[in-house]
């Protein structure tokens, strides 16, 4: 999954960048920095790292990065966007079934 060629928009990038609650520097991350891998891995927050005073480093848990890449993923294919579009144009038409309809009708 993580070799796939994926671009990136502002928008993705800008809604990380803005998500982010923490920021050390580098000094101050290398002296904390198992502290900072546990508060990254069991919050799922990004932390920024800066270097002479400008962002250099994002730090993400595993869990947070596949995310990432799954979403760039799904909004890198136009026919899978076109497929949602469609389904949210549906949905807000009153088409579609419920979740437990879903269920009922195929076993799932």
């Amino acid at each position: 999954m993580t070799n796939a060629k994926i671009s990136c928009t502002p928008s993705a990038v800008y809604v990380i960048m803005y998500t982010m609650k923490k920021t050390y520097s580098a000094t101050e991350a290398r002296k904390m920095f198992f502290k900072i891998l546990a508060q990254v891995s069991k919050s799922d927050t990004p932390v920024r790292v800066t270097f002479e005073g400008h962002p250099n480093l994002i730090l993400l848990s595993e869990n947070e990065y596949e995310g990432l890449i799954e979403t760039l993923e799904v909004m890198s294919d136009p026919q899978l966007m076109k497929d949602i579009e469609q389904g949210e144009r549906d949905m807000k038409k009153g088409k579609g079934i419920t979740l437990e309809e879903f269920k009922k009708k195929y076993g799932k």
